[in-house]
């Protein structure tokens, strides 16, 4: 395994420099367990930061130690672009940069009343409602039209609307509710990340929600049920390495197993000025 790693290092090294060349990035972030010689008897709290680009359809995952905004921020310091992201407090440090342009997570703001159904019934309903005529009018032009400024234009029409109703029906309850309950948190949220959601109007690539991104953790999320931590830091990122790949391939519809052996194959004697020809999506992939 840590083998097949060094020869795919200079791979994912080009997989994450294509990837923050993109002015689109969604990202997020998910906890493993790494054992740790320092630390006898328990594990360390690691993360796998994950970015992926929606419209090249790659995805890259980053370990690091920690969940703090150095290791974002490193990766992301001459970085240029919309970057989708939720609430976490981490990316607003790392949307301060003035070339990044933070852009929320419609899903996340959703999930948030979801979770206040049991607190306020009727308030959640009627803004779950209102979350659900957006997605409808979203799914419609997504269908209908495949032009992005058309999408633009068409989104601003029918659903930016949706969202500034419930932005004044917000206004208008918060002050009716309990400030520490879940619909008041729900509806505190909603507001915080409004700006953000806003941004999702300026440009029609821009997906509604960080869902994607997160489809791509799901084998991770997954995988800690079964082998329960990684056995170094080093096996952590060697780990990062191999979900790149297979995520990538995933999203591109590529069978992994003959993409691997094909790419295995080919990097030791690949001009390396030509890496590129072995990324999933590349247009000589192993299954076209």
């Amino acid at each position: 395994m840590d083998s097949c790693c060094v020869l795919l290092e200079p791979l994912y090294n080009r997989l994450k420099q294509k990837i923050l060349d993109s002015d689109y990035i969604q990202v997020d972030e998910s906890p493993i367990k790494v054992l740790d010689s320092d630390k006898k008897g328990t594990t360390h709290q690691g993360y796998q930061w994950v970015y992926h680009d929606p419209l090249t359809k790659l995805v890259l995952f980053n370990y690091r130690k920690g969940r703090g905004q150095h290791g974002p921020k490193e990766l992301l310091a001459d970085y240029k672009g919309y970057l989708q992201c939720d609430g976490y407090s981490v990316y607003d440090k790392i949307g301060e940069h003035p070339d990044i342009v933070l852009v929320g997570c419609l899903a996340h703001a959703r999930r948030k009343f979801h979770e206040a159904l049991k607190n306020d019934k009727a308030r959640a309903e009627k803004a779950l409602g209102l979350f659900r005529d957006i997605y409808l009018e979203a799914r419609k032009i997504k269908e209908q039209e495949e032009d992005f400024e058309k999408r633009k234009k068409l989104r601003e029409q029918t659903i930016k609307p949706l969202l500034e109703t419930i932005r004044e029906w917000i206004t208008q309850q918060q002050f009716n509710v309990l400030p520490k309950s879940p619909i008041a948190k729900a509806m505190r949220y909603f507001l915080n990340q409004y700006s953000k959601l806003l941004a999702i109007f300026e440009d029609g690539r821009l997906e509604l929600d960080n869902n994607l991104v997160e489809n791509a953790i799901r084998p991770l999320a997954l995988g800690r049920k079964f082998f329960l931590f990684f056995g170094s830091h080093r096996a952590a990122q060697n780990a990062a390495m191999i979900y790149s790949f297979l995520g990538s391939c995933k999203m591109q519809n590529i069978n992994p197993r003959l993409w691997l052996q094909h790419t295995l194959e080919k990097i030791p004697e690949h001009n390396i000025q030509k890496l590129d020809q072995l990324l999933p999506d590349y247009q000589q992939n192993p299954n076209t």
